[in-house]
């Protein structure tokens, strides 16, 4: 149990750690690099993200890193590891709610606006960024969480 509960914590790690840096990367550096070009085509090459980011290496890791969170929070707790067991329960509560919950009500609604073209862009990219960086930060506290729990877990 102690052997499926730190391969199972670590995963929980590196899928959090994958969704902090792309988030990261797009606030960071797509979002301006596409604000610094025409907004004709910075919505033509968001849409284009925004269609093929719905691939079989990104929505595994994106819906699988607040699940696979709490089921390590689970097994630490199975195994009698109380406070890294909350702390990786921590961890899945912030990826869900900062990761999933603000791309299923912000993210996501506006990117179907971009698509109807019933925002323009720079109506779009401020939010959009601003919003993408609540979810870049979320995922990094889940790491820091989750890497709390590894630490703490004796």
């Amino acid at each position: 149990m102690d052997l499926l509960a730190a391969i199972v914590a670590i995963l929980a790690l590196v899928l959090n750690g994958l969704m902090s840096g792309l988030y990261f990367a797009f606030s960071t550096a797509v979002a301006p690099a596409l604000d610094a070009i025409d907004k004709d085509q910075a919505a033509v090459a968001m849409r284009s993200v925004n269609r093929k980011i719905l691939n079989p290496r990104f929505l595994p890791t994106f819906t699988l890193s607040p699940v696979v969170a709490l089921a390590a929070g689970i097994l630490l707790l199975l195994a009698g590891a109380g406070l890294p067991g909350v702390l990786a329960i921590a961890a899945a509560v912030a990826g869900f709610l900062g990761s999933i919950v603000v791309t299923a009500v912000v993210n996501v609604p506006l990117n179907n606006a971009l698509d109807a073209g019933s925002v323009d862009w720079p109506g779009y990219s401020p939010r959009w960024t601003r919003w993408n960086s609540v979810r870049g930060w979320a995922c990094a506290l889940a790491v820091a969480l989750l890497g709390a729990a590894l630490h703490l877990w004796e």
